[in-house]
């Protein structure tokens, strides 16, 4: 049996299993690939060849898992996230790419104004928006928090993997309690499912994600109205608040901002698939005048 054979049959399992047909083929082949250790110009080359010894046990045991509809990404141990390769595992949420729109949006954000000197990534799982951050700003400095030892140890390793630890550390906190100074941004990929949809999540997030990465109280914004009020309080004049949000949160999320006096009216920006993602908002100017003015 070729390659393409075991790849084709894989898919077709996986599809049976209940994975969408374009997910199954990418997934089939992507850990062909890591059973072999190849690229993927080599797989192209040499897939109509017969496979290695050893590739059929492997391959084997890779497809049960993802049968059983362990991420992918936790089967590899890592995923990509603005193009950086992250160490991934079920301590934390996996990253995704909506979560992106949060570093475009800073990017735009400060394309103008001078650069961000401190910023906190809050809930920081894998620490992929708080290393994606320092690479882009590279005389920043960077704090991520998370109430999860585990993810701020895998945190940590991603950090150093990338070469910025000397400027991004991580400590165990809820939201921004603790962080001194006033940073000049805060983002966030916060929990915002609400309690009741966890029956109606993939396999994939349900069983295999940590509840703390995903909910976060009856309405999912429990944690949002925390971060809005912190940042409101923490955030230097002019600094920069920017998470994403769930699909139907919108409203919701504008009220509690529109709430929060401190912060600006809030602005959204939608995923591909036109859906608001990321919330941004600014804090205003500290106008209160001394005791002597």
């Amino acid at each position: 049996m070729t390659l393409h054979e075991h790849v084709t049959r894989a898919r077709e399992r996986l599809q049976v299993a209940g994975i969408e047909p374009g997910e199954a083929r990418m997934d089939a082949e992507l850990l062909a690939r890591h059973a072999l250790r190849w690229d993927r110009v080599r797989f192209v080359v040499h897939r109509h060849e017969r496979p290695p010894n050893g590739f059929a046990r492997a391959y084997e045991q890779l497809i049960i898992r993802r049968a059983r509809r362990e991420p992918a990404a936790l089967i590899l141990g890592r995923r990509e996230f603005w193009g950086l390769d992250f160490e991934v595992s079920s301590d934390t949420l996996i990253p995704r790419p909506e979560t992106e729109i949060v570093v475009e949006r800073v990017l735009a954000a400060f394309r103008d104004r001078r650069p961000p000197a401190s910023i906190v990534d809050v809930g920081t799982g894998t620490g992929c928006l708080a290393v994606a951050l320092a690479r882009e700003f590279e005389e920043a400095t960077v704090i991520g928090t998370d109430l999860s030892d585990a993810a701020i140890a895998m945190a940590r390793r991603n950090a150093r993997r990338h070469g910025v630890d000397d400027r991004v550390s991580f400590r165990r906190a809820d939201v921004l309690d603790g962080i001194d100074g006033r940073p000049d941004l805060v983002v966030s990929n916060p929990p915002y499912v609400p309690a009741a949809d966890g029956p109606t999540l993939p396999p994939e997030v349900r069983e295999f994600e940590p509840p703390g990465a995903l909910f976060a109280g009856r309405d999912g914004l429990r944690v949002i109205r925390a971060l809005v009020r912190q940042a409101g309080q923490r955030l230097r004049s002019h600094g920069m608040l920017a998470f994403e949000i769930g699909a139907d949160q919108r409203e919701a999320t504008a009220e509690i901002l529109r709430r929060e006096r401190r912060l600006s009216a809030p602005t959204f920006h939608r995923d591909l698939q036109g859906i608001p993602r990321v919330a941004v908002a600014t804090r205003r100017p500290d106008t209160r005048r001394s005791a002597n003015g």
